[in-house]
């Protein structure tokens, strides 16, 4: 960890806290991370492929972390956030017009609409749990979320600004993120409004063996400062980057891309994923989609939970440039 720099980068009217390693020369990777993380979700992945010879960026996304939080719910949509990545790399690496990009969760998300967006800028994609989803013209994500799965779902129950932050804050930051991250079981999670996730606030919770107490000590630091508001924001701008991106209506991912999910992760188990990711719809999508990876036994934070594992699948599909 004591090679990481830390540095704050001016980037689309806002400050944003990026954490660096490796020689100033080397090929880069941009790591994006996802909900409820940090640029410290990819601390493994961040030294083990610097000192491979990469020059590895990771930036705490906008509303997270040591980044800024813009108040207005709206200035989360994935044009923004693209846009935030855009900029940053032409800080970052201006000498480099293409780079290699590595998402996890909503950084998965966002890295796929990077590459929807600007092709030209990203070499190679390793994406992690959330595969490409195309639009569908005929119907908002939430609408068809709720239609799926009821007001209780997280993405629906999310919806409404202030009301899961307020339940948050009666749980505390720090046992919000030990549920979210002990998180297990292979199918959608519901947030009955009052009940939280189920367990009552007495009962302990024992982390998974992948994150330490130093760790859940770092991530409570950094969402008690900053809260949840600007992470769950992204959620309140899906159906709002439907309206967006209908210009993409059909459009596909034109970059070379990996693809890893781990068999127990929610994302994987959710309605339709499986036959889309196996069954000739990924593919479609992502026509250079050159390898799915299914990782038995692992759940949602597989690039924490399989650390090694996953940096050997970066590599390995770096090393193919």
């Amino acid at each position: 960890m004591e090679a990481i720099e830390h540095r704050t980068v001016q980037v689309n009217g806002i400050n944003m806290h990026v954490a660096e390693a490796g020689p100033v020369d080397g090929p880069v990777i941009l790591f994006v991370h996802g909900f409820p993380e940090l640029w410290y979700s990819w601390r493994h992945q961040i030294v083990a492929l610097a000192s491979l010879g990469y020059r590895t960026v990771a930036p705490d996304l906008r509303g997270y972390g040591d980044t800024d939080a813009p108040e207005d719910v709206t200035s989360y949509t994935c044009f923004h956030v693209v846009g935030d990545l855009i900029h940053l790399l032409d800080a970052v690496v201006p000498g480099q017009e293409k780079v290699y990009v590595v998402g996890h969760d909503w950084g998965a998300y966002m890295a796929w609409k990077l590459c929807l967006f600007r092709p030209d800028r990203v070499k190679g994609l390793v994406n992690t749990s959330v595969c490409f989803k195309p639009r569908n013209p005929g119907r908002r994500v939430i609408d068809t979320l709720r239609a799926l799965y009821g007001d209780d779902y997280y993405i629906c129950r999310i919806q409404e600004p202030g009301d899961v932050e307020a339940e948050f804050a009666r749980m505390g930051t720090e046992r919000v993120l030990k549920e979210l991250f002990a998180y297990r079981t292979p199918g959608p999670l519901f947030l009955p409004v009052g009940k939280g996730f189920g367990s009552s606030l007495d009962s302990p919770i024992d982390l998974p063996g992948w994150l330490s107490e130093e760790d859940i000590k770092y991530y409570t630091g950094k969402f008690e400062k900053k809260g949840f508001t600007g992470g769950l924001n992204y959620y309140r701008n899906l159906n709002r980057d439907w309206e967006l991106t209908a210009p993409w209506t059909g459009a596909q991912v034109k970059v070379p891309t990996k693809f890893i999910v781990g068999d127990q992760d929610l994302t994987y188990n959710s309605y339709g994923a499986k036959d889309y990711i196996h069954k000739g719809g990924f593919k479609r999508d992502v026509p250079f989609l050159e390898e799915v990876v299914v990782m038995e036994g692992v759940a949602h934070f597989l690039n924490q939970e399989k650390p090694d594992e996953i940096t050997k699948h970066i590599y390995d599909f770096l090393q193919k440039f």
